[in-house]
C-alpha cells in the first residue's frame, strides 16, 4: 500500500505533464503562452506559495526548535553543489547548460513529490522534517541554483557577489521566502484573507509548472532526445550522489532517527520542477531542464520504491 501511494504521487505529476504535452499538440498552447506561464509562476504563484507554506506550517517556536536539524541538509546540499561543479567539468558539460546541470544536480523536488512520498512512508509525523529539508533546499535553489542557471544565459556575467548577479538572485520567490521567515520570527500573523489568497495562488504553482514542462517537451524532437553524459550526470546526482552524501552526513550529525530517514528520502527526489521555469525566465536551456524533470520523475517510479524498501528495513 505504501509503495502504491508513492507511485501514485509520481503518476500525478506525469499525468499533468502529459496534459501540457497533448494540449500543445492540439494547438492550445505555444511558446508565448509558455513564457506567460513562467512569469506567472515565478512572480505570483511561487512567492504566494512560500508565504502560505512557511507561515502555514511553522511557528517561531517550531522553527527555532527544529533549527538545529538544518545543519545536516545545509551541509549536504553545499557539498553536493561543490561535487556538481566538479562533475560538470569532468563530464565536459556544454557551456550553454553547465549552470542548469549543476542546479539540477544538487536541488531536489522536496514538496511536489517529496512530501507525499514521506507521508506515505512515515506518516504525518514526518511533515516537520520534510519542511525542514524544504527550507534548506529552497534557500540553495533560489540563491546558488538560480545563479547557476542564470549563468547559462547569453551575455556577460559577474561573480556571485556582483551587483548584477545579486539582482538576478533576489527573485520574487526568494523574497517571499525571506518575508515569511521574518514574519514568523517577529510573530506577525497576516490576516486570514491574505493567507487564503496566498494559498489559492500558491496552489497554481504545481499544475502550471507541470503544464509548462509539457509544453517545453513538445518542442523537443524525439529523434534529438539522447541519453548523453549531460543527462546521465544529473541522474547520478539525484539518485546516487546526493543520497549517499546525506547518508554520510546524518551519520556524522546527531539527529533523531525519523529525521535521518526523511532527509535521506528528500535528497533522493527527482529534479526540482521549478528549474525549467527559471531557465525559461533567464533565457537558458529550458528544454533540457524540462526533459530532465520529466525523465527523473518517471525514473523515480523505480528509484523511490527501492529507497522506500531500504528505509523501511
Amino acid at each position: 500500500m505504501v509503495l502504491l501511494n508513492a507511485v501514485q504521487g509520481v503518476l500525478t505529476i506525469v499525468i499533468m505533464i502529459s496534459i501540457g504535452y497533448v494540449l500543445t499538440g492540439k494547438g492550445w498552447f505555444n511558446e508565448e503562452i509558455s513564457k506567460s506561464f513562467a512569469k506567472l509562476v515565478t512572480n505570483v504563484s511561487l512567492p504566494a506559495l512560500m508565504l502560505s507554506d512557511i507561515m502555514g506550517n511553522f511557528t517561531k517556536d517550531k522553527l527555532v526548535s527544529l533549527s538545529k536539524g538544518l545543519i545536516a541538509p545545509f551541509l549536504s546540499i553545499a557539498i553536493c553543489y561543490v561535487i556538481a561543479i566538479a562533475v560538470s567539468k569532468i563530464f565536459k558539460v556544454e557551456k550553454s547548460r553547465k549552470g542548469t546541470f549543476q542546479s539540477m544536480f544538487f536541488n531536489s523536488n522536496t514538496i511536489f513529490i517529496g512530501l507525499p512520498v514521506n507521508i506515505a512512508l512515515f506518516g504525518g509525523k514526518s511533515v516537520p522534517y520534510v519542511l525542514l529539508y524544504y527550507i534548506a533546499n529552497t534557500t540553495f535553489f533560489w540563491t546558488l541554483g538560480v545563479y547557476c542557471i542564470s549563468k547559462d544565459a547569453p551575455g556577460e556575467h559577474g561573480s556571485i557577489l556582483s551587483k548584477s548577479t545579486i539582482k538576478r538572485i533576489i527573485s520574487p520567490p526568494l523574497l517571499g521566502f525571506i518575508t515569511a521567515v521574518i514574519l514568523l520570527l517577529l510573530r506577525i500573523q497576516l490576516p486570514s484573507f491574505i493567507m487564503s489568497t496566498c494559498k489559492y495562488l500558491g496552489n497554481l504553482t504545481t499544475p502550471l509548472s507541470m503544464i509548462f514542462i509539457g509544453i517545453s517537451i513538445h518542442s523537443v524532437k524525439l529523434k534529438e532526445l539522447k541519453i548523453d553524459k549531460d543527462v546521465i550526470g544529473v541522474l547520478l546526482g539525484r539518485f546516487l550522489v546526493c543520497p549517499l552524501i546525506m547518508v554520510i552526513m546524518v551519520l556524522l550529525v546527531p539527529v533523531p532517527t525519523l529525521m535521518k530517514e526523511v532527509f535521506i528520502m528528500q535528497s533522493a527526489m527527482p529534479v526540482m520542477t521549478n528549474a525549467p521555469i527559471i531557465a525559461k525566465v533567464y533565457g537558458a536551456d529550458s528544454r533540457y531542464a524540462a526533459v530532465m524533470v520529466t525523465l527523473s520523475t518517471v525514473l523515480s517510479m523505480i528509484t523511490i520504491p527501492i529507497f522506500m524498501v531500504i528505509m523501511s528495513k
